[in-house]
């Protein structure tokens, strides 16, 4: 995590207590973060109100969901290069996170 040059060490709370607000703060609105995800974990996202997947994949397939600097999932992407292509194209400044 960038750390801005204003802000001491010993003042930094740890990751698990950095809120979301702080986090979006880091960020700002254009930065998005991209992480992998399987399938099987998004299904319920992907599927429309009947319960049927609205795009064919298989359940163990690596998909890349694109998230803001608050947490949310903005999308939801097939390739890890378009993930971060789509974001620059919207004029995010995507970071991958693991």
């Amino acid at each position: 995590m960038a750390i801005p040059k204003n802000i001491f060490m010993d003042n930094l709370a740890s990751a698990d207590d950095v809120s979301v607000r702080e986090l979006a703060a880091l960020g700002g609105r254009k930065l998005v973060y991209i992480r992998s995800v399987i399938a099987r974990d998004v299904i319920d996202d992907i599927t429309d109100e009947y319960g049927v997947v609205e795009f064919d994949v298989e359940e163990d397939t690596t998909l890349y969901s694109v998230h803001d600097a608050s947490g949310e999932r903005i999308a939801l992407v097939g390739d890890r290069d378009l993930a971060f292509a789509a974001a620059r194209q919207h004029e995010m400044n995507p970071v991958s996170v693991h």
